[in-house]
């Protein structure tokens, strides 16, 4: 998933404005702190994606290398990608 900044701050403001609205925390730092600290968090989170589908074409470029002609590769890219998310506790 691709998000640009503004984005990002604008789904780190709706989560801070849901936790105010229902009383669900009490803030012991500057509520513009913690906006920068979910907006690292969901940067983060997008990296680990990026970084789990950056390994998923390389196994499939070695996969298809192996196999030759009968690799499908449009096929085998999300239960790779799932294995692989399975196994790294990544949520798609």
């Amino acid at each position: 998933m691709k998000l640009t900044p503004n984005q990002m701050q604008a789904l780190a403001k709706k989560v801070l404005d849901h936790w105010k609205q229902n009383n669900l925390v009490q803030f012991k730092a500057d509520e513009k702190d913690v906006s920068e600290k979910i907006v690292a968090i969901i940067r983060a989170e997008i990296q680990k994606e990026v970084d789990l589908e950056k390994d998923v074409h390389a196994m499939l470029d070695q996969l298809e290398r192996s196999h030759g002609g009968q690799f499908e590769r449009h096929k085998m890219y999300p239960i790779l990608k799932n294995k692989m998310a399975k196994e790294r506790k990544l949520i798609l």
